[in-house]
């Protein structure tokens, strides 16, 4: 078995973009945010199809995620980073016989490494991706729970080189990594680690809520902040101040920025760990959750010679990631594309991204000053945060720029009012901006696990909130129910519920220096606009989400 059969495979069908390309991504095993493998985008295959025709190749079994549930695991001999870098899956089938599922090409010297450690043979199946890493990950997770936590010694001073051997003692430096780990493995934002009275809180946060994890014992707390501090370069000694600082750390061959920031509370530090993969697979504007007048209207205005096009809502709320889908769109070699990001979350090759350094002077203001000097067609500024900042990105869409940006207001009309407060003229957001678009995230609902649901009349009376919004008797619903794959939540990944508001005539004479968000909100409406609560109440009907959801995000607007 040999990769380079597999790519000669593929090229003899036509089936490759980009041979060089798919070759070295292969080789790096990276994976992307949704959990499939980023070299697949190099082909003409969904990852589904790309299983299949894996299996083909190899003319082995194909397996499903049935085939990998419950107590089937059979590599505890194998370390989880092995498993995770190779993207292997050793598993007993329901005969019995030892089984290593496998997501991409893999050489003989791997299959005679996991049979030596195994100590027998094994026979190859093929998953996808997300098949395989789910099924990692589950099993990653219940076998921390199961495991007794390392012991390990807390120093009761605060001296800097007692700080630093505890830091470096190995359960501490053990029993970081596998939480920084499992929470990649588990697709989690944020790390949690916070001491309430004798025991430690490990929380991750998953599409969007905290869920707990097992925790390591207090008696590491110390040595856990202390690492992590002297990772991300900070103060081991203070104690009573918050810090903030980053780092970064590589995991199955992916790198990972760390942001991390302390807190002194009163059992002792917590810290806030958020994690940003680097190269991660961009998610088109096709992915993201627009329904096809508003995804129309982006594409429309996407395609502006210049002019400011505005993403609003709060912090997570999938801004940066609308943002990215979009400069992909745009990114074409007759277009010069700078990018002033904090931090630059998306890699895209071909455009020029920058990264603010506000303690060397490089800030959102300076960066933009300097970018008009660069000669470029489109410019991103990750956040208007400041009056200077939301003045210059004004003048370049003015100056023949396609200007994109973010800003943090609940309402897509909210920008307009958010910006006169900054000091920009209103009759300049009349000539400059473009495009408003309001999103926030919705829990997608697990298409494994999901329940249909006919309304009855009884369902109506009981939760009124069906009536309200135009739901009749016999109307399908779906619910949550819960499986392994989802972490029996119910639900696996989000996507956007959005409102766009499409700059035109009417809304340009809305706009005055006494504005109103709501009477722009009525003049858009007028002109078709769906608020995010009406487009939540699409991807209800449309079975990808629940009720609950939307008005969890929505609610309060």
């Amino acid at each position: 078995m040999l990769q380079s059969d597999f790519i000669d495979h593929l090229a003899s069908k036509g089936i490759l973009r980009d041979r060089q390309a798919f070759e070295s991504r292969l080789g790096a095993r990276r994976s992307d945010a949704n959990g499939d493998a980023d070299w697949i985008g190099l082909t003409k295959l969904t990852p589904t199809a790309f299983a299949d025709e894996l299996a083909a190749f190899y003319a082995c079994r194909r397996v499903q995620r049935a085939d990998l549930v419950g107590d089937r695991f059979a590599g505890a001999e194998l370390s989880p980073r092995f498993l995770k870098d190779g993207r292997l899956f050793p598993y007993a089938d329901t005969d019995g016989c030892l089984m290593l599922a496998i997501a991409a090409p893999i050489e003989d010297e791997t299959v005679r490494a996991v049979e030596i450690a195994l100590g027998q043979k094994v026979m190859i199946a093929v998953a996808t991706g997300e098949d395989l890493e789910a099924a990692l990950a589950t099993t990653q997770e219940a076998t921390a729970s199961a495991a007794a936590p390392a012991e390990a010694s807390a120093a009761s001073s605060d001296d800097l080189d007692d700080l630093r051997d505890l830091a470096r003692g190995a359960p501490v430096v053990r029993a970081l990594d596998d939480l920084l780990r499992l929470t990649v493995d588990q697709r989690a934002t944020d790390l949690h680690i916070e001491p309430f009275g004798g025991a430690l809180q490990v929380r991750l946060r998953v599409d969007g809520l905290l869920k707990a994890v097992p925790a390591p014992p207090m008696s590491m707390a110390k040595g856990l902040l202390s690492r992590l501090k002297i990772m991300a370069g900070l103060n081991i000694t203070e104690r009573r101040l918050p810090q903030d600082g980053r780092t970064h750390i590589t995991v199955a061959g992916a790198e990972i920025d760390l942001r991390v920031a302390t807190m002194p509370t009163q059992h002792g530090e917590s810290a806030v760990i958020r994690l940003l993969r680097k190269g991660s697979g961009v998610v088109g504007l096709n992915q993201i959750g627009l329904l096809p007048r508003d995804e129309g209207i982006l594409h429309s205005a996407l395609q502006l010679p210049f002019g400011m096009i505005i993403v609003t809502g709060p912090t997570g709320s999938g801004k940066t990631t609308t943002l990215a889908g979009a400069l992909t769109e745009l990114n074409k070699p007759t277009r010069k594309i700078l990018t002033v990001e904090d931090p630059v979350e998306y890699q895209i090759p071909g455009v020029n991204q920058t990264q603010v350094h506000p303690t060397i002077g490089l800030t959102f203001a300076s960066a933009l000053r300097s970018f008009l000097r660069q000669d470029p067609d489109v410019i991103m500024v990750g956040e208007m945060r400041d009056a200077e900042t939301a003045h210059m990105g004004v003048h370049a869409a003015l100056t023949g720029h396609l200007v994109l940006t973010t800003l943090h207001t609940n309402t897509a009309a909210g920008a307009i009012t958010r910006l006169i407060d900054m000091g920009i003229e209103s009759f300049l957001l009349a000539s400059s901006v473009k495009l408003l678009v309001g999103q926030r995230l919705v829990r997608t609902l697990c298409p494994d696990c999901k329940q249909s649901h006919g309304l009855t009349l009884q369902d109506l009376a009981q939760d009124q909130r069906y009536e309200a919004l135009g739901f009749c008797e016999g109307d399908v619903v779906y619910h949550p129910k819960g499986c392994e794959w989802c972490g029996f939540t119910g639900f696996r990944g989000r996507q956007g519920v959005f409102e766009v508001i499409e700059v035109s005539a009417a809304i340009r004479n809305a706009i005055g220096p006494k504005t109103d968000a709501a009477d722009l909100e009525k003049v858009a409406r007028r002109e078709g606009m769906t608020t995010m609560a009406e487009d939540g109440i699409a991807k209800c009907r449309m079975g990808q989400t629940t009720i609950d959801e939307v008005f969890r995000v929505t609610m309060s607007l």
